[in-house]
């Protein structure tokens, strides 16, 4: 998200969209209208002007052990002698990591991964991951158990 997006305030009306569209992303304009008070028309002004300011994405999200992606975990990412930027994008362009955070603290990176199994897993942190000039380090986290899942982040408090 570019500057001028960041700095642009989201209204009460905005917020309610964004939290109704996480409730039900295929909610219709007419609908969301009724919930909202505006015209329809309006509200897919709004909506699309979200989306356009990439504000907002409207997708579909899966659970990765129902479409055969059994393991998944967070790596810690140690970097020297690389910019941690330059490591972020290589990491992005790889396909089974779906999360790249740089961060401050013990690592410089956090990747999530999603993965078919252990040894595509292993695969990944060996062959991808740890072959990318810079990574000096890696710790995995494997997870055990989803406790929680939530995309609720429009649900802002300001």
């Amino acid at each position: 998200m570019g500057d001028e997006t960041r700095a642009r305030a989201l209204d009460n009306t905005d917020r309610s969209l964004i939290a109704l569209l996480q409730q039900d992303g295929r909610a219709s304009f007419t609908a969301l209208a009724k919930a909202v008070g505006l015209s329809e028309g309006a509200v897919r002004q709004r909506v699309q002007r979200l989306l356009r300011d990439d504000l907002m994405q409207i997708v579909a999200v899966t659970d990765p052990a129902n479409v055969d992606l059994t393991r998944q975990a967070m790596v810690g990412i140690s970097v020297d002698g690389a910019d941690p930027r330059d490591v972020a994008d290589k990491l992005s362009e790889l396909p089974n990591v779906h999360y790249v955070v740089l961060c401050a603290g013990r690592y410089d990176l956090l990747a999530e991964l999603v993965c078919r199994d252990d040894d595509h897993m292993l695969e990944v942190l060996g062959e991808e991951i740890r072959k990318i000039p810079g990574v000096s380090g890696t710790e995995l986290f494997v997870y055990l158990k989803l406790a929680k899942q939530n995309y609720s982040w429009g649900r802002l408090t300001a």
